[in-house]
């Protein structure tokens, strides 16, 4: 039953719609946070690595389970999980906006994230089976993408007015009226469907996927006030736990994760241009929020009208880039975006671009239309050219690395920024204490732009047709086979 039956073109529009606002809720959560991370600090005398973790609680859990989620989707339905992933979700938001202090806030951002992990993927999943075509999925991928630019200016705006009028609280409660109505309407109209095969749970996989994020991203956060031979053990099992799952993964014959699907080049980039790209994004946000509000003394309200220049190009490019990914490929669209991310990150890393207003404002510019142009191709080429019985893995792999990313990009810049404050102030110490930070992405910009142009030519496609036959399964491969000889 992986196929979807077939839909008429308004149902089809429906269910994308349907499959947004569960994108919505989770980007918007995610933004909005970012805005109010000034007001939770004060209120909850949160450090900066406390800050951290109430992002990166989040990301951490959503990476780690996003995989288990596209897979369990496959083999026991994508409708199904997507529903248990809206409920818990929402109920996660009750708890944050009830959370006594700051150990109870990411705790309760972990319930959210085990119910975050049931969406995005299953819904990109969803949306593979029902746009068949590859132009027609392309372009419903845009507007998938231009959500992320809706929440980014939406975020901003409705959470500094919430933190300003009603308190940090309040931001988790525009959670609970999306995602109820996104719940009745999936209830209603989307219907269900499963890859044809039930695929065996990973539990060893999934261990050692959460041993893996879970280590490193704790050495990294904690290691601007620890000692280096304190953190050696945590790095020791990320090590280990990585060798064990390349090890182990290849051994299953259905893996929590194929490796194989790594032998497709435009696969493989666009895993690791989602973890530069959401590493830039998360480690850009970090550094906006704080500069802006802690350095400027601006309101939360204040930051959020300043983040307008990076929301509305990321809104107007998204849905552009899905266009030119279905009629021209992935390469023109990854190569703007490596261009636009490098050259907002050179402004603030080499010119200070944040004690201008001017070059403040040129650089939110050039970032949003870079991750404006980024996201389109990184969906369609993981799922493109894999068996559609394994959309919901390719999917996650995808949703996985962006996570990943985003984790990643708050934690190594969390923990430069710590390590040039130090016990000085803010506004003392801030714009010299970001410098390595916007290096670091700079890095991560030109790893964008250089990936995207080697991972999407010719030769990276032939690798990912022989990669898509050797997943195929046998019965599929016997009907290519005798259609060739015909």
């Amino acid at each position: 039953m992986d196929r979807m039956p077939e839909l008429s073109p308004r149902r089809r529009v429906l269910v994308l719609a349907i499959c947004c606002m569960s994108l919505l809720i989770v980007s918007l959560d995610n933004t909005v946070l970012n805005v109010a991370l000034p007001a939770m600090q004060q209120d909850l005398h949160a450090s900066t690595s406390g800050l951290q973790w109430t992002i990166d609680a989040y990301t951490l859990v959503l990476a780690s389970l996003l995989m288990l989620a596209g897979s369990t989707a496959d083999r026991i339905g994508r409708k199904r999980v997507f529903m248990a992933g809206l409920v818990v979700f929402t109920l996660g938001s009750v708890l944050c906006s009830l959370a006594p202090d700051l150990d109870a806030l990411i705790a309760f951002r972990m319930v959210q994230a085990v119910g975050g992990s049931m969406l995005n993927p299953v819904a990109m999943s969803i949306i593979t089976n029902t746009f068949t075509d590859p132009s027609e999925r392309a372009r419903a991928i845009g507007a998938w993408g231009a959500v992320v630019g809706i929440s980014m200016a939406a975020g901003p705006l409705v959470g500094g007015l919430l933190v300003e009028s009603v308190g940090w609280r309040s931001i988790f409660w525009i959670n609970l009226p999306v995602g109820l109505a996104a719940l009745l309407l999936t209830l209603r109209f989307v219907p269900e469907s499963r890859a044809p095969r039930a695929r065996r749970p990973d539990p060893v996989g999934q261990v050692l996927v959460i041993t893996l994020f879970g280590s490193l991203t704790y050495a990294i956060i904690e290691a601007p006030s620890t000692p280096l031979a304190s953190l050696a053990p945590l790095l020791v099992l990320a090590l280990a736990a990585l060798a064990a799952l390349l090890r182990y993964e290849p051994r299953r014959a259905e893996p929590l994760i194929d490796l194989r699907f790594f032998r497709s080049a435009p696969f493989s980039g666009a895993t690791a241009i989602a973890v530069s790209a959401f590493a830039a994004l998360g480690g850009f946000l970090f550094l906006s929020t704080l500069y802006l509000q802690n350095v400027r003394g601006l309101t939360a309200l204040e930051a959020g009208l300043w983040m307008l220049p990076m929301a509305v190009p990321t809104f107007l490019c998204a849905p552009l880039s899905g266009r030119l990914v279905g009629t021209r490929g992935p390469r023109l669209s990854l190569v703007i975006a490596g261009l636009a991310m490098t050259a907002s990150a050179v402004l603030f890393a080499a010119f200070e671009a944040e004690t201008s207003n001017v070059t403040l404002f040129l650089g939110y510019v050039l970032f949003g239309v870079g991750f404006g142009f980024v996201n389109a191709p990184i969906t369609n080429t993981a799922v493109s050219g894999m068996p559609r019985a394994q959309a919901g893995v390719a999917a996650a792999v995808a949703s996985t690395s962006r996570q990943l990313g985003q984790t990643l990009g708050v934690a190594v810049v969390g923990a430069v920024l710590a390590s040039g404050v130090g016990a000085s102030s803010y506004r003392e110490a801030f714009v010299s204490a970001a410098r390595p930070g916007w290096w670091i992405l700079v890095a991560c910009g030109l790893a964008v732009l250089a990936l995207g142009a080697v991972t999407s030519g010719r030769w990276a496609r032939a690798t990912a047709e022989r990669t898509a036959a050797r997943l195929a399964s046998p019965e599929v491969r016997d009907v290519a086979v005798a259609a060739e000889r015909a």
